[in-house]
């Protein structure tokens, strides 16, 4: 089973990349989401670390930001207590899918938690930054000042580029993405039997 694993900046279209290669997707944020709505024992961990803030059941995503705005040092105590639990989500999600020919791993983490293999294709999504930032505007939990404490524990774009074995180009123009990456998963595949 290969491993594509998709990276890029924040808003650079990474879920619609991997959507696009017609695999199994674990997505992380999606995960993150769901351990928001529906983990108690993650609640109950959570206020038990950051009593001021987090009050109620299921976390609400503006109570996060907010307490993420208000002490940086939140952040971290967040991130602590959440990857454990997506890594063990994205393991579960490696075995059920190791019979298949490939899956996709969206992980915004993904070097910075070290989760990498040696053997993973790394796929980095460039954009421009002038439309990312147009897109992320206009999403409803945008806020610049939380945007940039995310953008300060991610590994720097052009080190993520470096690092990857493809690039893909996204202008947010469906069809072209998609065609891009079905040329793309032709590479990828192209050496097995």
């Amino acid at each position: 089973m290969k491993r594509i694993v998709i990276v890029g900046k924040i808003g650079s279209g990474k879920t619609f990349v991997s959507l696009s290669f017609g695999l199994p997707v674990f997505n992380a944020d999606l995960e993150v989401s769901k351990i928001y709505k529906k983990d108690r024992n993650f609640f109950k961990k959570l206020k038990k670390r950051l009593p001021n803030y987090i009050k109620s059941f299921p976390i609400d995503k503006r109570e996060l930001q907010e307490t993420i705005l208000k002490n940086s040092n939140n952040l971290k105590k967040i991130t602590n207590l959440i990857h454990p639990i997506v890594r063990k989500k994205m393991l579960l999600f490696l075995k059920k899918n190791k019979k298949k020919k490939g899956v996709v791993l969206d992980i915004p983490l993904y070097f910075e938690n070290k989760i990498n293999k040696k053997s993973d294709v790394i796929v980095f999504v460039d954009s421009k930054q002038k439309e990312i930032d147009r897109r992320l505007q206009k999403r409803s939990y945008y806020n610049k000042n939380l945007l940039e404490r995310f953008k300060k524990i991610q590994l720097k774009s052009n080190l993520k580029r470096k690092k990857s074995n493809y690039i893909i180009k996204n202008n947010f123009k469906p069809k072209i993405v998609i065609d891009g990456v079905k040329a793309l998963k032709g590479k990828i595949f192209s050496n097995e039997k």
